[in-house]
């Protein structure tokens, strides 16, 4: 992900997604260096007709091996972390209207045409609430009742002075940050259930909510902090993370493919004239 972020996302500027056009000259799994030249001639032929004017989805339709070919090689809207890697460092570097020479890869060799693009979206800034609580869950031996009344008193003992730490870490039910006092850490918005973060934007800093129910039982909040904080970097890890995973099986599916049409028998039989 550290690389793709620094060799792919960092290239790609202020473009965020590209229309792209594309043409495919194949060249089958196992061809002989001689059918390879020949496929570079014509696909190297077919730039120079492009280039001096030729309608690309024309050429397209006429012309391409790609399965878009009769969609005039139209592949349509692709985000820039998104695209197949084999046009990742050329595409973001083009400009509308420009057409690469022949890109090499073990399909054959493309054709690309920047048909438009977009531009980038501002920082992801967030409000974040640093907050913690203290949880009681009901069940068979605990019930609804019980378990607001004993946060109540809880909450007396809070107004009272006494440390909120002390009695999650003696009193809530939420193991996991009971041991930290009650603490949550930094919750972006639509990190917790909506009842939860609901009670917790009605808070001033510092202020403790009165009980109230979600569906893993009953809390009471205190906010301790809150920021706005740029959360780019993590949405780009995400979304990195999420490129590698397509890319790698658009890749995979298309030799999947490909292997498949060479390795099949077909057998044609034609009538005696």
């Amino acid at each position: 992900i550290d690389t793709y972020i620094a060799k792919g996302m960092r290239k790609q500027g202020k473009k965020t997604a590209f229309h792209l056009l594309h043409i495919l000259v194949a060249t089958p799994e196992g061809s002989s260096a001689d059918k390879i030249q020949a496929a570079k001639r014509k696909a190297q032929k077919l730039v120079k007709k492009l280039k001096a004017g030729a309608d690309f989805q024309n050429v397209a339709l006429s012309s391409s091996d790609g399965q878009q070919a009769l969609e005039g090689g139209d592949l349509g809207w692709r985000a820039a972390n998104q695209l197949p890697s084999v046009f990742a460092n050329v595409v973001p570097k083009m400009n509308r209207g420009d057409i690469t020479d022949p890109i090499r890869t073990s399909s054959g060799f493309h054709i690309i045409k920047l048909a438009d693009y977009k531009g980038s979206n501002p920082n992801n800034l967030v409000e974040q609430t640093k907050a913690r609580h203290i949880l009681v869950r009901t069940s068979e031996i605990t019930s609804d009742d019980d378990a607001r009344i004993r946060l109540e008193q809880l909450k007396q003992r809070l107004d009272g002075g006494e440390d909120f730490a002390a009695l999650a870490r003696s009193h809530s039910d939420d193991q996991a940050s009971s041991i930290k006092g009650g603490e949550l850490g930094w919750i972006n918005p639509g990190d917790v259930v909506p009842d939860f973060e609901q009670q917790m934007k009605m808070l001033a800093v510092n202020e403790v909510s009165k009980p109230f129910r979600t569906q893993y039982g009953w809390h009471i909040i205190q906010v301790m902090e809150r920021r706005r904080h740029d959360r780019t970097g993590d949405i780009q890890r995400s979304q990195a993370r999420e490129a590698i995973h397509k890319r790698k099986a658009v890749e995979e599916t298309a030799l999947l493919l490909r292997r498949l049409r060479d390795e099949a028998y077909v057998e044609i039989r034609l009538d005696d004239p």
